[in-house]
């Protein structure tokens, strides 16, 4: 007997309310989702509409830095010898080319020297933030300019525009003091994140540029300005389609730097080294302004605006005159002969007789024979600053000792450092016996009795830069007065402080007109500076001091520089102020390895600048009116190679065991 299937059906009360319960489930769920999305959008639509609204417009514009004009630097007159000029350039933006290289190929070729910098271009391109311009070529001629809008369509990403760019009109005159400016680079981010610092958006624009040296380095930030900015309308691939000017900000200049320089006296003073090397300072003795602060050979500062290529910097790096050295504050050298006021100051504060005459035979001798460029006789100490005698200034030297020299060196300027608002200064050496046991020699540290003559007459271990002459220069014309160099004149307007009100010289004044007496003799006639030291001036003439310092032992051999190489001559000097009878400037010059005497290679120079230095003074040329004086001859006609014949001084004491002094020069 088969048996048939059978269908069981549940009850449907209890279907309908498994239904039910599933539809409660849902709905709830549906219903908490409604209201949640319902709760969310009133929020972003009411309460939170304003936030979003701004970061839609944030969306929408774009706020691009734009650099300020920097600063200028002026000099005491007014005339700018660092500012702005306008320079057309061509950028590219990263995010706005289909293919940087085929961009870059196409720019190539309308701009031919870009493919020489073409990796450079590529690792600064990618470097830069999204969508900022970067400066592919500056200083673009109207042509190429011309051409590269002419081409625009065809360089997506690329455009040329005409911004600010930095410029130095006298070229390498002011090279040293002023500096110059250049791409801020990662050591300079990472200085500023060291000091715990932010570091400032606008470093990272790929058109600012910042000080590297000099005044330029010094007064970065106030010759910075402050940043503006363009608000630009860019579409959803943040490409600019629109300008705001409304919602722009200026930029605001940088601070205007007024020094204490003046453009004529300086760029006369760089003429007429020619291509020697050296430095010339020039000072108001009455407040401690300079006037002059020049190093030779120069470089131009122009070329590191834009970059300067690696060939020429090498060059430079490489010459053995060091143009990159500023040999005015920085270099340094032994001062030889003008520092023998200061041995016959540090005399006669000991108590000696300006009026004590000492012999000269020839040569000093203290166990062996240090020699006097002549046999000058009997003679007092004006005549000894008059002719340089060497024998006079070891005697009065191994009398006080050299602890008595170096305390009046340090008092008169020498062995520190000024605060011009500027660094890199080399303070130079003045030794004692106390530097000695600081600095033995292979242990000793015992201050030889041997040491003692050449420290009097400016050699040893003794070394100083032009600066320091100039300085020392001025305290003695001045008389009284410790004044203090002065370099930056105002910024922004706002005046610094003159240094005129300094500390009284603590010596008598009578003991310093006796040095001045003797110097005024040194280009009279008969002086070791008396040819070429003549202003031309009618009664206002010029007092000085001449001096050559030796660069390396010559043994027993000459010590001229005739057929020697550059770096074997001796190193000429000459200091000296004017008027005579009222001192207003001081002037040092140094002539490194110039090979001739202090009275041929560095008088002739001093009386150039010292000559403009005059002519430009109202007071000294009402004085010269006045005195029914005409001048025949142009200050600035003289040429650098024709300065003066030679004429032999022999400043320096020339024996087998003199000490050579170090060369002065650090190294590039």
């Amino acid at each position: 007997m088969s048996s048939e299937p059978s269908i069981f059906f549940s009850d449907p009360n209890e279907r309908q309310g498994s239904f039910l319960r599933r539809t409660f489930v849902v709905g709830g769920l549906t219903a908490l989702g409604g209201l949640a999305l319902t709760g969310r959008l009133a929020q972003l639509q009411v309460i939170q509409s304003q936030q979003y609204a701004t970061l839609a417009s944030n969306n929408q514009f774009n706020f691009r830095l734009v650099p300020p004009p920097r600063g200028r630097i002026l000099d005491r007159n007014g005339v700018v010898i660092a500012g702005n000029r306008p320079s057309f350039r061509v950028l590219v933006v990263r995010d706005e080319t289909k293919d940087l290289d085929q961009t870059l190929d196409l720019l190539g070729q309308l701009l031919p020297d870009t493919v020489d910098r073409r990796r450079s271009i590529i690792r600064e391109v990618n470097a830069a933030p999204r969508f900022s311009p970067v400066p592919v070529k500056s200083d673009l001629t109207w042509e190429e300019f011309a051409k590269v809008n002419m081409y625009a369509n065809e360089l997506p990403g690329v455009m040329a525009d005409m911004n600010e760019a930095r410029f130095y009109p006298f070229s390498g005159s002011f090279a040293h003091v002023i500096g110059y400016v250049a791409k801020p680079n990662d050591r300079d981010i990472s200085a500023i994140r060291d000091r715990g610092e932010k570091v400032p958006e606008l470093l990272f624009n790929p058109g600012f540029r910042i000080g590297r040296q000099g005044v330029e380095k010094s007064f970065d930030t106030d010759l910075r300005g402050e940043a503006g900015g363009t608000r630009v309308e860019v579409d959803a691939r943040g490409r600019v389609v629109a300008e705001d000017a409304g919602g722009s900000r200026p930029a605001v200049p940088g601070k205007d730097v007024v020094l204490t320089l003046d453009a004529d006296i300086q760029n006369r003073a760089l003429e007429v080294f020619g291509e020697e090397a050296g430095s010339c300072v020039v000072m108001d003795v009455r407040n401690g302004d300079i006037l002059c602060m020049v190093s030779a050979p120069s470089f131009d500062p122009n070329l590191f605006v834009a970059g300067v290529p690696s060939s020429i910097y090498r060059a430079w790096a490489d010459y053995e005159r060091r143009p990159l050295t500023d040999k005015a504050i920085n270099g340094v050298f032994a001062p030889g002969s003008t520092f023998k006021p200061v041995t016959g100051l540090a005399a006669l504060i000991k108590g000696a007789n300006p009026d004590r005459r000492i012999f000269c035979n020839g040569g000093f001798y203290l166990g062996r024979r240090f020699a006097c460029h002549a046999t000058h006789g009997s003679q007092d100490m004006r005549d000894a600053i008059k002719n340089s005698c060497n024998v006079y200034f070891m005697t009065l030297a191994v009398e006080i000792g050299p602890d008595a020299i170096a305390e009046v060196a340090r008092t008169m300027g020498f062995g520190q450092k000024f605060d011009l608002g500027v660094g890199n200064q080399n303070a130079g050496l003045v030794p004692d016996r106390e530097w000695r046991r600081r600095n033995p020699v292979r242990g000793d540290g015992r201050w030889y009795p041997g040491e003692t003559p050449s420290y009097g007459i400016g050699q040893g271990a003794l070394t100083v830069n032009a600066l320091q002459l100039a300085v020392y220069t001025s305290r003695l014309a001045n008389g009284r007065k410790a004044v203090m160099p002065r370099l930056i004149k105002s910024v922004g307007g706002v005046e610094r402080p003159s240094s005129g009100e300094v500390e009284d010289l603590p010596y008598d004044p009578s003991l310093l007109a006796i040095l001045r007496d003797g110097m005024n003799r040194v280009t009279d006639v008969g002086g070791t500076g008396f040819r070429n030291s003549q202003l031309g001036l009618g009664a206002v003439r010029m007092a000085g001091k001449t001096g050559t310092a030796q660069a390396r032992n010559y043994g027993s051999g000459s010590r001229k520089g005739a057929g020697r190489p550059w770096a074997q001559k001796d190193h000429n000097l000459f200091i000296a102020y004017a008027p005579i009878d009222n001192p207003r400037y001081a002037v040092s010059v140094i002539v490194q390895h110039g090979g001739m005497g202090g009275g041929t290679a560095g008088a002739p120079r001093a009386r150039e600048v010292m000559k403009v230095a005059l002519l430009k003074d109202p007071e000294i040329r009402q004085r010269l009116e006045q005195d029914g004086f005409a001048e025949t001859e142009d200050p600035g006609s003289h040429e650098a190679g024709a300065l003066g014949a030679a004429e032999p001084t022999g400043d320096v004491a020339t024996d087998v065991g003199l000490p050579v002094p170090p060369e002065g020069e650090p190294p590039q």
